[in-house]
């Protein structure tokens, strides 16, 4: 297969260094370009796509450090060294910090050009390989995800539909103490479906992809939507279900999907572990510069020493002897939070009920 052709770009107001440094690179089968300014070599970086960019520190008009701040929101995996007249060693810090690869002093010879060059495309070959695994590890995990998905969550959905047919006498008469049994297997099943539904959604939660999916979002509809979904359970639990949110509430970035599931898990949390004819309260207002929706109830409480771990994977908080739930769902919960640059607290008192509070910055539009 033939190997990919070495792209180098000269970006230096000095001809006579571009013109030098050129036939070096053309003499090592490299192929090459030049800019004289700034504002050229940002062009050339866009339309040549070199793997490397020299730049010089000193130009008129656009300066080097400011080519390697745009440089890097072109490609982040260019490597770019640094070449000037005026080496010191405050300006060699602040090229390392606009992540410059190495820093070469005017004049230098041909041999020292080559030798930073080899490092520098070194260290390009390293940050692609790096880029390539990560892809892979990628795809490795959606692959496995699938795999679950299907290999476990498939049959034990079989099963537990075997379960509602036997249970309705569609199969035959059942004895008292059979559907006691039947029933308490039905529940072990329904809630190993839901730990895999839970660790599915944990494992899919990619902060990085998340954050692009972002938009201006209205609150308002998806609580109220969240409040219509477990009404039933609600009922079935003697709960009553409260919302209090002004109209005009502030938009959010966000991801609809995924802030749906975090109040649907709040809000299923609160009537679950609440007492007869308890409450769960939702409250929506601004604080500074961030939408703040409380998730309130009058349950059995958390105690002080659990409330630092409540959101720690697998942590089942012990409320009133019960710990039914998976340990996943207030995790998946801080982690949707934090994607969204938000924050989430929680007070809580045993025997006075719960207060989650979840702060996500509003949008500010210009004026």
């Amino acid at each position: 297969m033939k190997s990919k052709i070495i792209r180098i770009l000269i970006i230096d107001d000095e001809h006579y260094i571009c013109d030098s440094c050129s036939q070096v690179y053309i003499k090592d089968g490299y192929q090459v370009d030049t800019a004289n300014d700034g504002l050229t070599g940002i062009k050339k970086i866009k339309e040549f796509k070199p793997d490397l960019v020299l730049v010089d520190l000193k130009m008129p008009g656009m300066s080097g450090m400011q080519v390697l701040e745009e440089m890097k929101k072109i490609d982040t995996t260019i490597v770019s060294v640094v070449i000037t007249g005026y080496a010191t060693i405050d300006s060699a810090v602040e090229a390392m910090k606009r992540e410059a690869f190495d820093f070469l002093p005017k004049p230098f010879t041909p041999n020292e050009l080559r030798l930073v060059t080899r490092r520098a495309l070194k260290k390009r070959q390293l940050i692609l390989e790096t880029n390539r695994l990560r892809e892979e590890k990628d795809r490795m995990k959606e692959n496995f995800i699938s795999m679950v998905s299907h290999q476990l969550r498939t049959p034990l959905v079989a099963v537990q539909q075997y379960f509602e047919v036997i249970l309705g006498g569609m199969v035959g008469a059942v004895s008292e103490e059979q559907k006691n049994m039947l029933n308490r297997s039905k529940i072990r099943i329904d809630e190993l479906i839901k730990l895999i539904k839970e660790w599915l959604d944990f494992a899919k939660i990619d902060a990085n992809k998340l954050v692009a999916e972002l938009k201006p979002t209205n609150l308002i509809p998806i609580l109220a939507k969240v409040l219509d979904t477990l009404q039933s359970l609600a009922e079935q639990n003697n709960v009553t279900l409260k919302m209090d949110i002004p109209e005009d509430l502030a938009l959010i970035s966000g991801n609809a999907n995924v802030l749906e599931q975090v109040f649907l898990n709040l809000v299923e949390n609160g009537i679950r572990y609440n007492k007869d004819e308890g409450n769960v309260t939702i409250t929506a207002g601004m604080e500074d510069g961030y939408v703040k929706v409380e998730v309130s109830d009058t349950g059995i409480g958390i105690s002080q020493q659990e409330l630092p771990f409540i959101f720690e994977q697998f942590y089942q908080v012990n409320q009133g002897g019960r710990t039914d739930g998976t340990g996943l769902g207030l995790c998946i919960v801080k982690r949707v939070i934090d994607a969204h640059s938000g924050e989430i607290k929680v007070t809580s008192e045993p025997g006075r009920g719960t207060v989650f509070s979840v702060l996500l910055p509003e949008i500010s539009f210009a004026k």
